[in-house]
């Protein structure tokens, strides 16, 4: 059991965490004249960088090509076929292997509505598409450890069940703008065949579109995560995020629902705030209302759903994320 636990370690902190890496850069820096604050700026900056840009490339690649094997239609086809709570768990299922935005997974929410795929599958996918993705799970166990990364895709699959089954439940179908309703589905379409060099081919543009879209809140969070780690006291960030303020988890997701970045933007900015003594619930948080309730998905939502489904969308994940951030807060030794 020691050799297994031995070899997880392993995995963890130097496969996943690359924190050879870090002790590499410090290594290198220390051969410098610079402040020990400038010292700690730039190796946190060169580190994540570097760390999450690896990260993304691989993780990227190998879920595009696994996703290269269920185009649109295909999907269609295969969600089509089930229905009850088994179907909303194959809808937010789904939804974690499509390396997508909130606004990249509208489209698909579109096509999957004029293939008359019932509006609870919708939505659970819509929920967990931007939220919870294979990708996620990597990344953060790269800085919160495993067993939280995999308790946040459990959370954010619950929640997306729950939410496309409540949504369901209420039978907001009327509430969809017509246009949505009238579009001619292409299920039917014959599907064409890739090789393995077309699924190459395409997991290595997707890696690139991927990068050319975030690549600049990679950066923007990574900067931001640098000065919060090396020049923003703890005692301050105690003060307003600590996990004993009752107010920290709304306020943390109220103040991200305006931002417009996915995990890998938020990530740094997480990581920053983790090791100043932020909770770890609000944390989640703040992460999750960024990427499932941006602004610019917002907006791109109301030109599809009328203003009483986007309000009960909103409503529904703004509070699903409220309780699972005082659910980590108050339960966070469980994982410790």
């Amino acid at each position: 059991m020691s050799v297994i636990k031995s070899i997880f370690v392993f995995i963890q902190d130097q496969i996943i965490s690359m924190k050879w890496l870090n002790t590499l850069i410090g290594n290198i820096l220390n051969n410098f004249a610079l402040s020990e604050t400038m010292k700690g700026v730039i190796q946190f900056f060169i580190y994540d960088v570097i760390k999450i840009f690896v990260l993304l490339s691989v993780l990227i690649f190998c879920i595009s090509y696994i996703q290269s094997y269920f185009p649109p239609e295909r999907t269609k086809k295969i969600l089509s076929r089930f229905n009850g709570i088994s179907a909303n768990i194959l809808a937010a299922l789904f939804g974690t292997v499509t390396p997508f935005c909130s606004c990249s997974s509208i489209p698909l929410f579109i096509g999957f509505t004029s293939a008359g795929i019932p509006i609870s599958m919708t939505f659970s996918f819509l929920i967990s598409s931007p939220l919870v993705d294979l990708a996620s799970l990597i990344l953060l166990s790269s800085v919160f450890g495993m067993k939280i990364a995999i308790a946040y895709v459990i959370v954010g699959l619950v929640l997306a069940v729950v939410g496309g089954t409540l949504i369901g439940k209420l039978k907001m179908e009327r509430y969809l703008e017509d246009f949505v309703k009238n579009i001619k589905s292409n299920a039917d379409v014959e599907i064409e065949s890739m090789t393995k060099k077309d699924r190459i081919i395409y997991s290595k543009d997707q890696v690139m579109q991927t990068i050319k879209k975030v690549y600049l809140y990679i950066f923007i969070g990574v900067a931001i995560g640098a000065f919060i780690h090396n020049v923003i006291p703890e005692a301050w960030i105690n003060t307003v995020l600590g996990k004993n303020n009752w107010y920290s988890v709304p306020l943390a997701t109220l103040v991200g629902i305006p931002m417009y970045a996915d995990i890998f933007g938020t990530l740094p900015v997480a990581e920053s705030l983790f090791y100043k003594g932020a909770g770890i619930g609000t944390i989640l948080s703040f992460m999750m209302a960024v990427t499932a309730l941006s602004l610019p998905s917002i907006i791109m939502i109301k030109k599809v759903v009328k203003i009483q489904l986007l309000v009960l969308f909103v409503g529904i994940v703004t509070l699903g994320i409220i309780i699972i951030g005082y659910l980590f807060n108050n339960f966070y030794f469980l994982f410790a």
